[in-house]
């Protein structure tokens, strides 16, 4: 992922599924003023040749797309907030019908480091991974953003 840095230089974030850098941050596309950026942890990188058939067909022929596909953590509210707190953040239920989606990479910022809340502890005490998909064995209760 290409991005500019904040003294305007560029940079490149590499993003593996298969280690630690699999976490990204993007633009909200929320009206609310207290979260700009949402956060996705990637779970796939694909790519697929498309080929549109409906109405306003131009041509046969194929198109190049590359996707990710992500699960998305959400803010989580804290008892004081301080201007000095790191934002909290919990993934959400695999339950929701929100909790996964698909994120064009142009889409990205860059990748982030979120931090585990040691103190609350691991989803799954015993490891033990719901989805085998979603690869949530390891999942911690909660993260902060590390800014």
């Amino acid at each position: 992922v290409n991005y500019t840095m904040y003294n305007i230089r560029c940079a490149q974030d590499v993003i593996n599924v298969n280690s630690d850098h699999r976490d990204i941050m993007l633009l909200s596309s929320s009206s609310e003023p207290s979260h700009p950026f949402c956060y996705a942890r990637v779970l796939g990188i694909f790519h697929v040749n498309v080929m549109y058939t409906g109405p306003g067909l131009k041509d046969y022929l194929p198109r190049h797309l590359e996707f990710l596909w992500v699960r998305w953590l959400k803010p989580v509210k804290q008892n004081a907030p301080c201007a000095h707190n790191l934002e909290a953040l919990q993934f959400m239920k695999l339950s929701d019908e929100d909790a996964f989606g698909f994120v064009d990479p142009a889409d990205i910022l860059c990748s982030c480091h979120l931090i585990p809340a040691f103190a609350g502890g691991k989803v799954h005490a015993d490891s033990t991974s719901v989805s085998r998909n979603a690869r949530d064995g390891m999942d911690w209760k909660r993260y902060y953003v590390n800014q």
